[in-house]
């Protein structure tokens, strides 16, 4: 019976030549998405606008992107269910796994950045990249491991756009094959065990010759950009900032480092975790640390620390927009091209509160300059926002996560 819906699953496709060569030349379109996570929320009040729709007016942090008005969507009232108030919901972030604040027993479901990259990963020479402003990323396996995130930009310039030396290139390419041999060992001794398994076991096998697959894949792939030579780029190699408290610092070389990537399409895949040090930052008018600030319980001084410190971050979005916009690729910005998407894993920091998280979500070719407005205590699931990105990047996906749908009001131009 397997084998009869295979092959007329195979037909199927076969009888269609004319949809996939139209779903080649659509996917020639190089699409990109950038997933930003500020982990200490941003002030509601100073963030969200009050009217839905697009007359609406702008709130002093959107105020800082109003030159960019149509080219971004603000939606409120969005939440990844099943996430209880805690800091532990950054595990969730970009997976919408449920329960990450109880630890014990809790395993992390694939994020957003990667299941992108099983797709369009291998287009490019690295397949994503995962930022860190103070060490910890967004991105995590299909097994629920997290995975290493970058946090020295001048390595991660180095790993861009840095040629090595002739002896470190030859040692690459020799670990790259020797990578493929140990594949091909492992994989011929897997098969000789084929015939003695039952049908349980074979299933497993199967999936086992899967991931070995597409692991040579990737490995292949790899070792053909070993070969060629690395983008040059007119920038020089950025020096990293020692102080952890230097929030607003590190953000701009990251961003920098992010055009930069997209712009020599050297991935079209990044996350970034943003700083929020318990350190004061090097900001006038502020005396305090992030943290403490987030936690502000309603203090009038630490409010107004709060929202200077936020809109510098927000300044920081804005200088990544215009960058992205005044870079352009076959006649359309590149921010036609990439979705810029700007959130936390905190609606309000101060109470620790999971709820109406602030989302904002720019180029892309999307149809922008909205604010869609969703009831905070029954919205819809940030995962559904994730289902249309993933959908604009050319990826068949009709669910993410917590995510069933496309988001209501977003549509592509």
């Amino acid at each position: 019976m397997k084998r009869r819906r295979f092959l007329k699953a195979a037909g199927v496709s076969l009888a269609l030549p004319l949809l996939e060569a139209n779903a080649v030349a659509k996917a020639s379109v190089p699409r990109r998405m950038v997933c930003i996570c500020t982990p200490l929320g941003l002030h509601p009040q100073a963030f969200f606008p009050e009217r839905p729709g697009r007359d609406y007016a702008l709130t002093p942090y959107l105020e800082v992107l109003k030159d960019f008005r149509n080219d971004f969507t603000v939606a409120s009232g969005l939440a990844h269910p099943d996430i209880d108030n805690s800091h532990d919901s950054i595990y969730s972030f970009l997976t919408s796994a449920p329960h990450p604040e109880r630890r014990a027993g809790f395993r992390n479901t694939i994020s957003l950045d990667q299941f992108a990259a099983e797709t369009i990963g291998l287009e490019t020479r690295h397949p994503f990249l995962s930022l860190s402003g103070e060490g910890f990323g967004l991105s995590w396996t299909r097994s629920g491991a997290l995975v290493p995130s970058e946090w020295s930009p001048s390595r991660v310039f180095a790993r861009l756009f840095i040629e090595g030396r002739p002896d470190e290139v030859a040692a690459q390419q020799r670990r790259l094959a020797d990578g493929q041999s140990i594949l091909d060992a492992v994989g011929d001794q897997a098969k000789s065990l084929k015939p003695r398994l039952g049908t349980a076991d074979r299933e497993k096998l199967d999936e086992y010759f899967t991931s070995v697959r597409e692991l040579e894949g990737r490995l292949a792939k790899s070792a053909e950009w070993a070969k060629k030579p690395k983008p040059k780029v007119d920038a020089k190699q950025p020096q990293d900032i020692p102080n952890p408290g230097d929030l607003i610092g590190r953000t701009r070389l990251l961003f920098d480092l992010t055009h930069l990537a997209l712009q020599t399409d050297s991935t079209r895949l990044v996350s970034i975790m943003l700083g929020g040090a318990s350190t004061v930052p090097p900001i006038p008018g502020v005396n305090m640390a992030h943290h403490d600030l987030s936690h502000h319980g309603q203090d009038p001084t630490k409010i107004a620390q709060l929202k200077i410190l936020e809109i510098e971050k927000l300044k920081e979005l804005r200088s990544l927009l215009a960058k992205l916009k005044g870079s352009k690729e076959d006649g359309e910005t590149l921010l036609d091209r990439t979705m810029v998407f700007f959130s936390s894993n905190l609606g309000n920091a101060s109470n620790h509160s999971c709820r109406n998280l602030p989302a904002l979500l720019a180029g892309g070719g999307f149809k922008h300059g909205q604010h869609l407005a969703f009831d905070p205590k029954n919205g819809p699931p940030l995962g559904n926002l994730f289902v249309s990105m993933l959908q604009r990047l050319g990826v068949e996906a009709g669910a993410f996560g917590s995510g069933t749908a496309t988001l209501t009001g977003l549509e592509t131009r």
